[in-house]
């Protein structure tokens, strides 16, 4: 299947080197403003077909999106150092008007998969600039966060993050939750499986590993300007469930029509993914702190869409 990205920066470009290494998809399309970037960002990307999967790698317009199932959107203007996710809506939100209809002119089947910051907020405004159904404008979401908070744990635990089970939910940005209530490593709690391999999970660990992962995205814009290579393969896997249909549940954003009494409201939650996009919503068990965060994610995210101008 053919697989269009939008956005041939850091991000697309390299979601689209993740397909290629991971075999996702037939053939994978490139469009950007910036034809000459596209072009070369396609080149270099099929100078590894040899090394990893042969998918056909091109740069074109928006005509050459014509029979994709999914389209990336990773197109936008980039996070500022100091900048919050939040900060950026009005200026992306244009950028969406512009291309979106652009894409559904060709490839009016296509799941749209988000990835523009901020991505919960844009998944929202991709939603009703495109009048696709809710299943079909999937946002990357927490699936990095989630990754970020499975590796943490596993390096405290000493085993592999796909040992761990443990998820991030609401807004990709300040206000997520980390779902520690329900963390499983070996068929256990997070703290009972520390507690027999003698790694104990303290309030002053848990607290690092909160840290760690909520403010990664900072400290990685602090030191190269963007972050690139865990959402690129984030993307890549949330295309390969839908390509392969696997069902995989993953945390990813969409539209809720209500989350702790939040009306109307995109952010993350544990999602059955699969061909037709989001196949059912999952509603993870809280306890009463993180049902009280979850509302302040969902609140503060209700905020900033109520706030846009641009829609």
């Amino acid at each position: 299947m053919k697989i269009g990205i939008v956005g041939a920066g850091a991000v697309g470009s390299t979601a689209a080197y993740a397909m290629v290494l991971r075999g996702v998809g037939s053939e994978v399309v490139l469009v950007d403003r910036n034809e000459a970037l596209a072009r070369a960002q396609a080149q270099d990307i099929v100078h590894a077909t040899p090394f990893a999967s042969p998918i056909h790698v091109r740069a074109g317009d928006y005509d050459a999106l014509a029979g994709a199932g999914i389209v990336v959107l990773s197109a936008g203007v980039g996070q500022r150092p100091g900048e919050t996710r939040i900060q950026l809506l009005d200026r992306n939100a244009e950028v969406f008007r512009a291309v979106i209809p652009q894409v559904l002119a060709v490839a009016p089947d296509a799941i749209l998969l988000v990835a523009t910051n901020p991505v919960d907020v844009m998944t929202q405004a991709a939603l009703k600039i495109s009048s696709l159904a809710r299943a079909r404008v999937i946002g990357s979401g927490t699936i990095l966060d989630t990754a970020r908070f499975r590796a943490l744990l596993g390096e405290h635990l000493g085993v592999s993050p796909r040992s761990v089970h443990a998820y991030v939910l609401g807004e990709h940005g300040d206000s997520e939750v980390l779902h520690w209530s329900g963390a499983r490593a070996g068929a256990m709690s997070v703290r009972a499986f520390a507690a027999q391999v003698r790694m104990p999970l303290t309030d002053a660990v848990m607290a690092g590993i909160d840290e760690a992962v909520r403010r990664a995205a900072y400290r990685i814009i602090d030191g190269k300007g963007a972050t690139y290579y865990g959402i690129g393969a984030g993307l890549a896997r949330i295309a390969q469930a839908i390509l392969a249909d696997d069902r995989s549940v993953m945390t990813v954003s969409a539209l809720n029509d209500d989350v702790e009494g939040v009306p109307e409201v995109a952010l993350s939650l544990p999602r059955i993914v699969g061909a037709a996009g989001i196949l059912q919503d999952m509603q993870p068990d809280l306890d009463e702190g993180e049902r009280a965060a979850l509302r302040r994610s969902a609140e503060t995210l209700k905020a900033a869409v109520t706030s846009m101008t641009a829609l």
